[in-house]
């Protein structure tokens, strides 16, 4: 896995479809409106994310994926705002293209105690017209080349119309290139030349039954003409109950619409993948809890887009973008997925991070929702004291990191003989600890530069300390934490074992 993610930093991707702008206003709800039985939220703070399309991109860079985004924005400040962020994560937004007779899709959630409460959109889901139609195949055809590969996300809001899908798909044929597509709606036929296919569990039944449903001249004509992108007529009940009905879907659909490869994504199912040598495997879902869908479809088809991009084998594809799915339902609302948090969910609760990998882990957590706990010291000879430190730390918060100081650090500050135990057995004891969530070794004599990168909500130390002799004391308050000194227990201390030990007392 760790190979074929490195591969990921080579390769340009093309993301196209529809971008999206996420609003959440986060609250608390605690009493019902005396003008309505709905829930009054009390809005503690806001936020924006990239969506749709635009979320596939930032998916993309956070795998180390150099991106770029073809895409509509209305003239307005969500637009800009997409266009910034895009630019904040060093993807090319050159192919947002600007139309100002529709608006960018906003979608605004009212988030309380991590449930959403309620959904308002803003869309224009009408088809391109024809002058940005145009303007889009004209980008296409002079930008495409560039990129190693496209995913098409399709939100069904209007700016994947037939014409702007038969380009680039026939490019993409013409020059070799993988095209991965996320579908919407009931007419697949737009997508034929495709690599792979995603749908889920819902539009591939939903497809299948306006396959085998009897279709009268003037519709086919009409749905022929218009390439309109219907939503799935058999409403979200529709379901492929077996993995034998879904199998045979999948190799329906394959057939028909002549992609070498196809996946339906089963939700709590897991995924079943097709090969283009007629080879299937269904994988089980990855999620170790659940806390919101939002985004979870950008994540896969990013992360299998992008490995089959590189040249990753299918079905290995499929495997990791399940687990990066699963990664992502544990967050709430729209997220991305990084390569250590792969690495670290594959190893079954990994642990020992470095400082370069903390950082991102740290803001995933944060994203969860999740109060992160910061302390750090030598750990040299593990005893009770630490044990009871540690799991004083850790009730302060959800996760803790424990930072520890290198061999020569430890050298440096406690002089020649420390430390008794090297730093890799060192991190390896504090990782069996249940109260430990993460162990980062530093080498600096401060762990001042590990603070900048995790950022912690709580940083503790012991109550021999002040607040203000505590290392990053004036850090924490910065981005809103706070530092929480813990009582220890009398006549506990590694220097007080060495002493005994060298004086021969049991």
């Amino acid at each position: 896995m760790k190979a074929a993610l490195e591969r990921l930093k080579n390769v340009r991707v093309l993301a196209v479809g529809d971008l999206m702008l996420d609003r959440y206003q986060w609250g608390d709800a605690e009493r019902i409106s005396p003008e309505a039985p709905v829930p009054v939220v009390k809005i503690r703070n806001e936020e924006t994310r990239l969506g749709g399309a635009a979320n596939v991109v930032h998916n993309l860079v956070s795998l180390g994926c150099q991106a770029g985004l073809c895409g509509v924005a209305g003239s307005d400040s969500a637009g800009s705002e997409v266009i910034e962020r895009l630019q904040a994560l060093g993807a090319d937004a050159g192919g947002v293209l600007t139309d100002p007779s529709r608006p960018t899709t906003v979608k605004m959630r009212v988030m309380a105690h991590n449930q959403q409460l309620i959904r308002c959109d803003w869309e224009n889901a009408a088809p391109l017209d024809a002058d940005m139609e145009v303007k889009t195949i004209a980008w296409l055809e002079r930008h495409l080349p560039a990129y190693d590969g496209v995913i098409v996300s399709d939100y069904g809001k209007g700016f994947l119309t037939s014409a702007v899908l038969k380009t680039l798909l026939e490019a993409c044929s013409k020059l070799g290139k993988v095209a991965v597509v996320d579908p919407k709606g009931s007419e697949y036929g737009r997508y034929r030349g495709a690599t792979c296919l995603t749908p889920n569990e819902s539009e591939a039944a939903s497809v299948i039954a306006s396959l085998s449903a009897p279709v009268s001249a003037t519709e086919a004509s009409t749905e022929a003409s218009t390439g309109a992108s219907t939503e799935a007529s058999t409403g979200a009940g529709s379901s492929l109950d077996t993995v034998e009905k879904a199998l045979q879907a999948a190799r329906e659909l394959r057939d028909a619409l002549q992609t070498e490869h196809f996946c339906i994504t089963l939700g709590a199912k897991g995924v079943l993948a097709l090969a283009a040598s007629g080879e299937h495997r269904q994988f089980p879902a990855r999620a170790r809890e659940v806390y919101d869908v939002t985004g979870a479809g950008d994540t896969f088809i990013s992360v299998l887009g992008a490995l089959l991009i590189a040249g990753v084998d299918f079905f290995e594809a499929v495997d990791m973008a399940n687990l990066g799915a699963g990664i992502v339902v544990g967050k709430v609302g729209t997220a991305t997925v990084t390569p250590s948090e792969m690495l670290g969910f594959a190893a079954g609760g990994r642990k020992l991070f470095t400082l370069e990998e903390i950082g991102p882990l740290a803001e995933s957590l944060r994203g969860q929702g999740r109060r992160v706990v910061f302390t750090n010291g030598c750990f040299d000879l593990l005893h009770a004291g630490h044990i009871q430190y540690l799991e004083a730390s850790r009730a302060q918060g959800d996760a803790l990191v424990v930072g520890i100081n290198s061999d020569a650090s430890v050298k440096r500050l406690k002089g020649e003989g420390r430390p008794l135990i090297g730093e890799e057995d060192r991190a390896h004891l504090l990782a069996a600890l249940s109260c430990v969530d993460y162990v980062v070794v530093f080498e600096e004599d401060t762990p001042e530069s590990l603070l900048r990168a995790v950022r912690p909500a709580v940083l503790t130390k012991g109550a021999d300390y002040t607040v203000e002799t505590v290392v990053g004391h004036d850090l924490v308050p910065q981005w809103g934490g706070e530092v929480v000194l813990i009582p220890l227990k009398e006549n506990r201390s590694t220097s007080g074992l060495i002493d005994r030990i060298r004086a021969g007392q049991g």
